[in-house]
């Protein structure tokens, strides 16, 4: 499990969509158990280990409300909202990791800000004692009572569970969905023309202006120089950029072209090549992130006032 979690955090990092996610972790469970079997045997046989493990992946995008998770073999979250409690349905319920050979499928979710998702495993709803069917309609009826806090509704429904002593571990994880207000993001096209990145660095620093972010406004102007400047010599178009105004300053530049960057080093006189090193160096945090469309480059620089 120390592997597996070491993996998702890697996985997690190349923003990879949930199901893909799941695919590389189920080749890594089989690579496990493939090193395990050529390690054990038994009366000069070659057995294979017991290797294997549920997983349950989900993205949440507080701009759009929309979330996407896929599972293997993992049970669906239950979604509470307006006193309401039902488990998310879906026929898209791939294999547990490490049986190999068939694929997983992304479950997309548009949700409201508010409302809260219960993610479990089995071992809290399942016991020698009580089905799964009947444990799931226990938990849904616990998580539809009103509670003042998440930490409290949590504490509930593990009050609830704990007379049947499972067998199983039990975990719980209850997360409320919020929404990112309008007006802290911001978003232009950029027509792919150079002379247009000077007209993109105009529209990032009026912006921060109108958030009162003055302060950042000589770092993001380099950031989005050298993201728009990237996306029009190496990219596709449409290319847009987008400003988003959280715990810190998010900026991010999409374009059509599916070809992600890399860092690389350059010579004394190259006059090029140094754009990507630029923007490692200034941001707290960068990335490249695959989408339907093409790729988004973002980076996420700490505001000094945070």
């Amino acid at each position: 499990m120390g592997q597996l979690r070491t993996a998702v955090r890697t996985l997690a990092d190349v923003d990879l969509p949930p199901s893909e996610l799941l695919a590389h972790l189920d080749d890594l469970v089989m690579h496990m158990a493939s090193d395990e079997q050529a390690e054990v045997t038994h009366d000069g046989q070659s057995v294979a280990g017991e290797f294997g493990a549920t997983c349950l992946y989900a993205v949440y995008d507080p701009i759009s409300c929309h979330c996407a998770m896929a599972t293997a073999g993992h049970p669906l979250p239950i979604l509470v909202t307006a006193g309401e409690a039902t488990q998310i349905a879906s026929d898209r319920i791939g294999p547990p990791l490490g049986v190999g050979g068939m694929p997983f499928e992304t479950i997309e979710l548009d949700l409201t800000a508010g409302c809260v998702l219960a993610l479990f495993t089995d071992g809290l709803i399942e016991s020698r004692h009580r089905d799964m069917t009947t444990g799931l309609a226990d938990l849904c009826h616990v998580l539809a009572l009103p509670a003042p806090s998440l930490e409290e509704a949590g504490d509930a429904v593990i009050d609830a569970t704990r007379a049947d002593h499972p067998a199983d571990d039990v975990a719980l994880m209850l997360v409320r969905t919020r929404a990112l207000p309008a007006d802290r993001v911001a978003t232009w096209n950029i027509p792919p023309e150079p002379a247009m990145v000077a007209y993109a660095r105009k529209l990032a620093t009026d912006q921060l202006r109108a958030w009162g972010l003055s302060q950042a406004e000589y770092t993001t102007e380099l950031l989005v120089s050298e993201l728009v400047t990237n996306a029009i010599r190496h990219g596709a178009p449409p290319i847009q950029l987008r400003l988003i105004r959280d715990n810190g300053l998010v900026c991010e530049v999409a374009d059509a072209s599916s070809t992600a960057p890399h860092l690389q080093r350059s010579r004394a006189l190259d006059e090029g090549g140094r754009g990507l090193l630029l923007v490692c160096e200034l941001a707290q945090s960068w990335g490249t992130r695959q989408t339907t469309t093409g790729k988004t480059i973002w980076c996420h620089q700490v505001l000094p006032s945070d």
